[in-house]
């Protein structure tokens, strides 16, 4: 029932309907060239919605609506024809608009061919879209431009390390998809062209910064590599992309005449720059740094043909050997070659680091990384605690720390009930599960297990998306236990920071998990975790001991679902018979130190044990 031009204000997210009448097409394709435009400035991060006509055509895409889209109950917000769009921005701010949570409820007389429609205006990254454009600060440019636990731990850590007096650049590629408020603050810092492919062919390196919290920030400019809105496209793409990005980063540091003691690569997509300090770069300053290489999660190696990586990085024919950087004889491995030169390998837990060197976990490189064994080490990572900390939290109905949880949660698990559609009831157990809904976090098990727990005194909440085996069984437990369990398909920042709150436990039975921050943000939210003993899980979380009343969580070892029915029975038989040690647990657990200060202190001394003294 708005203009068009008002539909497509999306800066001041008032998207709201779309007429569908021919003589609304004009401004329909209007508003497509302001969406487009503003991609242009920000990147792919928005699309143009769907026209939705009523009726027959809503019953076509919506089978089993009635003409009208209807969301689970468990969202307690309903979008009227009629709401003005202040009242629309009041409940989409409010939700996460996503197809399978969406209700549309014609009131009887509006008049006009259109059907209310607002989700794909905030894709492709809707819970990134909502900061846009009025980001404050470094903050929430971290939370558009990260792409999961590495994004976490490049944002974090370098903060961190410039605490303990560290002088910190960090330098990452100039992508599209950071906000056009955050490109026009970067100082421009001189450009130049190198040599990259093995032809001699040039290509251009722009470098552009931007500081703060103590830390210098380098982007690297070429639009012909970084031209895409996402960091990730496809393996096609991303070898000659960071193939470019590894030399040009080394580059950079000689032409600003900055001659760093360490240069720490993290994961294949920089797994090149070893090998390049000890060829192309061995006769200039950078040359003479150390190299450490961490491994976020070994299953992604930057494997591709071998002609084609020796053409992108002009690496010399000698690093292509069965011991450097050849896989399968016809293949390359970037990663392989990166553990070969390196002078340090760390994993993000002392735990994955000795089982990467197994046939189980070691994706094919536990040889390479046994004869490697002398230079690998494990630490740990952290969380941010000034982000994740519910004694500041503006997003929790009641925020608490250590001294107040046992009683403020109780109004944050009310919270959590009413809003995902859970029978309020303080006397039940909520168990909660935030993950990607892939095999490799143990869904397997939790959907063996479901069936066992729902008893009647337990209810479960699961969020996240990904395969859609697991979206459509976790959907189908939300319909058989209504009232007891809530599948929120989806990815919600603000859910996700209630549910830590509001949950008595908190499920991570991961296949294997390299270091793992969902338990850490558990405990610093007072939810017990209950985890297999893998990776980083195993290394921070400690089984509870009944007899001392010790530990922090329930853990369980081998990859069996009657192992995890068995954990979790054994967290519901404390927290329903022995409603004191859990409340010691939950104290035990937002004490714990899960901070990067003492990762960062691992870091920094490993750096001075490298450094050479001269």
């Amino acid at each position: 029932n708005y203009p068009i031009s008002q539909a497509a204000d999306i800066t001041a997210f008032e998207a709201t309907c779309v007429p569908v009448g021919d003589d609304q097409l004009p401004m329909l394709e209007q508003a497509r060239e302001i969406v487009k435009s503003f991609n242009n400035i920000y990147g792919e991060t928005l699309v143009m919605p769907e026209v939705y006509l009523p009726e027959n055509e809503l019953e076509r895409r919506l089978p089993g609506t009635d003409g009208k889209a209807k969301m689970s109950k468990s969202l307690g917000n309903t979008i009227y024809l009629a709401d003005t769009p202040e009242e629309v921005k009041r409940k989409v701010m409010s939700m996460y608009t996503d197809p399978n949570h969406i209700r549309v409820e014609d009131p009887g007389n509006v008049e006009g061919n259109v059907v209310f429609t607002y989700l794909d205006v905030f894709a492709k990254d809707e819970h990134f879209v909502k900061y846009l454009p009025e980001y404050k600060n470094l903050d929430e440019l971290k939370k558009k431009y990260q792409t999961g636990g590495l994004g976490d731990v490049m944002y974090a850590l370098p903060k961190a390390l410039a605490k303990l007096n560290l002088d910190v650049k960090v330098i990452l590629p100039r992508y599209k998809c950071i906000p056009q408020k955050y490109q026009e603050k970067m100082e421009y810092r001189g450009s130049f062209y190198m040599d990259l492919c093995a032809d001699g062919k040039q290509y251009y390196v722009g470098i552009m910064e931007y500081q703060e919290d103590g830390v210098v920030y380098d982007f690297i400019d070429n639009d012909e590599f970084f031209s895409w809105g996402d960091p990730y496209t496809n393996l096609i793409d991303d070898i000659p992309k960071f193939c470019y990005f590894g030399k040009a980063a080394l580059a950079a540091l000689n032409y600003l005449d900055w001659t760093p003691d360490i240069v720490h690569c993290h994961d294949w997509q920089a797994a090149l720059v070893p090998l390049y300090l000890r060829t192309c770069f061995s006769d200039t300053n950078v040359g003479r740094a150390i190299a450490v290489l961490t491994i976020h999660n070994l299953r992604f190696q930057g494997v591709y043909d071998r002609k084609t990586i020796q053409y992108w990085s002009g690496l010399p024919d000698y690093v292509f050997n069965k011991d450097c950087m050849i896989q399968n004889w016809l293949d390359a491995n970037m990663l392989k070659g990166g553990i070969t030169y390196s002078n340090k390998v760390t994993t993000v837990s002392n735990t994955y680091a000795w089982e990467i060197q197994t046939e189980e976990y070691g994706e094919g490189l536990e040889e390479h990384l046994r004869y490697h064994n002398n230079k690998v080490l494990g630490i740990v990572n952290g969380i941010d605690t000034d982000i994740w900390n519910p004694a500041t939290d503006k997003l929790l109905a009641s925020k608490y720390d250590a001294e107040s949880a046992i009683k403020n949660k109780k109004a944050n698990k009310k919270a959590l009930q009413e809003s995902l559609g859970l029978d309020v009831d303080d006397n039940k157990m909520v168990i909660g599960l935030i993950s990607r809904l892939t095999n490799q976090k143990g869904l397997d098990l939790v959907n063996d297990v479901i069936p066992g727990i729902m008893d009647g005194n337990t209810q479960v909440v699961v969020l996240g998306t990904g395969d859609a085996q697991y979206e459509d069984t976790f959907r189908y437990y939300e319909d058989k236990y209504k009232g007891s369990f809530c599948a929120y398909i989806a990815y919600n920042e603000n859910v996700a920071h209630n549910i830590y709150a509001g949950c008595d436990a908190l499920l991570v039975p991961s296949r294997f998990e390299p270091c793992g921050l969902t338990q850490l943000i558990s405990m610093r939210y007072g939810a017990v975790p209950i985890v297999r003993e893998t990776g980083g899980l195993k290394d921070t979380v400690q089984p509870y001991n009944a007899f001392e009343n010790t530990g922090n969580g329930f853990t369980f070892d081998r990859y069996e679902s009657g192992l995890l029915y068995d954990a979790i029975n054994r967290a519901k038989t404390l927290y329903f018979e022995n409603r004191v040690y859990w409340d010691d647990m939950v104290v035990r657990d937002m004490n714990k130190d899960v901070s990067w200060e003492q990762s960062a202190k691992q870091y920094k001394d490993m750096y001075v044990e490298l450094t050479p003294r001269y």
